[in-house]
């Protein structure tokens, strides 16, 4: 490995990392900082770090078991294995598939936010409460990320394996590959060493004051939590299951840009340029990222538990990438160096999402972000100013400690004006 994590993990001020390479068959990997900067504990090899929503690729793999089995049709309603079944939209209940599901094609609100517990019915009642969240969009008309979408798809493997979900996710893919860190509940990761996440607030990164929310969430990613070294012990089953490799068909030719590099998806995987492969994923102060190429036989994973843990990683697979299989990894977005002014007529308007109105205006040649929260579960975000980063997207000026967002500026109605502000979920125009 031609990279020092000890200096990078200082480097990028992130408490601790692990990094895992898959080359040749072979696995190497490597830890340095803490776990927790309240416990001052080291980070080692058999450390776990949350991955966030990198579990929607195991949920996705549970799911084409399902269907290797013939116990589910990707196309099929999802009504017609899940009885009493409802959305707000008759039509969407009507329609909505699990292909939509898996491609984040089913226009669900994508961050609904309902405590439903931490028991094992949890994921059945929260599924239940989708019957009154507004439906974004009918199913397959617009790429929208949707974390909720992946609490259905957990749903749909408790009701045809007759278990709950975690219990599921072990027996089918934990106990099967030899995985003696990974973790798919609270419970579980206490008997590990486990990471803290942590935020920034101001200059100082403090240790995260919850390690995940309520239970209902775990498909989409917020429990599960494994070593890097097994990470990749799974990627390899994905590498050497000729099943497994259609859920890395492109399935959505192109999505909005957001600025991580995604340029398309699969079932459950995200797709890079050059026939890369992976997802990114972010649990409460954790963000850990994940890049495959499977013509190579390559992959590489990354762990943290900062907020600002992007900056650490591009550079991990900027090297590797690069040495062990030839391709360049595009660098973190930055602003134009002489942008050019907002569109206003097409771009500037306000944008609803599931916790914030959005507004994009132009002020005196310059341009701004201002949220307006729409519930008591959405909390005060400062305005923040963007430029144009290409024709059809704005970028902040001033980056966070992972670097600058993007948004995309998505369709057009009968005046012209974009249908949707995009981060990867979709906020539509209201205004």
């Amino acid at each position: 490995m031609r990279w020092n994590l000890g200096e990078l993990v200082a480097r990028y001020n992130v408490p601790g990392a692990q990094v895992a390479v898959l080359a040749g068959g072979e696995i190497r990997d490597q830890a340095a900082g803490l776990l927790s900067l309240r416990t001052r504990v080291a980070a080692t090899t058999d450390s776990v770090f949350k991955v966030g929503s990198i579990t929607k690729i195991w949920t996705a793999t549970l799911l084409q078991q399902l269907v290797g089995e013939g116990l589910l049709e990707l196309d099929r309603p999802v009504r017609d294995y899940l009885p009493g079944f409802r959305l707000s939209d008759p039509a969407a209940t009507a329609t909505l598939t699990a292909r939509h599901l898996l491609t984040h094609t089913g226009g669900i609100d994508g961050n609904h936010f309902t405590d439903t517990g931490r028991n094992d019915d949890a994921i059945e009642r929260f599924v239940a409460t989708l019957a009154e969240v507004d439906q974004l969009l009918p199913p397959d008309t617009v790429f929208s990320y949707s974390n909720s979408g992946y609490v259905v798809l957990g749903r749909l493997v408790e009701v045809l394996r007759g278990k709950p979900f975690h219990d599921v996710l072990r027996e089918r893919l934990v106990t099967p590959l030899g995985l003696h860190t990974a973790a798919t509940d609270t419970y579980e990761a206490i008997l590990q060493r486990a990471a803290t996440g942590h935020v920034q607030t101001g200059t100082a990164v403090v240790p995260a004051k919850d390690w995940a929310v309520s239970y209902y969430s775990a498909p989409s990613g917020s429990h599960f939590a494994i070593s890097a070294r097994e990470l990749l012990e799974f990627v390899r089953l994905h590498l050497t299951d000729p099943a497994l490799a259609a859920l890395r068909e492109p399935q959505v030719a192109s999505v909005p840009d957001f600025g991580g590099g995604v340029v398309g998806w699969g079932l459950g995987w995200m797709l890079y340029p050059d026939g890369v492969v992976g997802h990114t994923g972010v649990s409460k102060g954790q963000k850990a990222f994940l890049r495959v190429v499977p013509a190579a036989g390559v992959a590489v994973v990354v762990l943290t538990n900062s907020t600002g843990g992007a900056p650490l990683a591009y550079e991990i697979f900027d090297t590797a990438l690069r040495d062990l299989a030839g391709i360049e990894t595009p660098p973190l977005p930055t602003p134009p160096a002489d942008p050019a002014g907002i569109d206003a007529g097409r771009m500037c308007g306000t944008y609803r999402s599931t916790l914030y109105d959005i507004t994009l205006s132009s002020e005196g040649g310059r341009a701004f972000l201002t949220y307006h929260p729409r519930t008591g579960l959405a909390g005060a975000r400062d305005r923040v100013e963007v430029v144009r980063r290409t024709d059809s997207s704005i970028i902040t000026v001033e980056p966070t400690s992972d670097g600058h967002q993007v948004w995309s500026l998505v369709g057009s109605d009968e005046n012209g004006r974009a249908r949707f502000l995009h981060d990867g979920a979709a906020a539509y125009r209201i205004d």
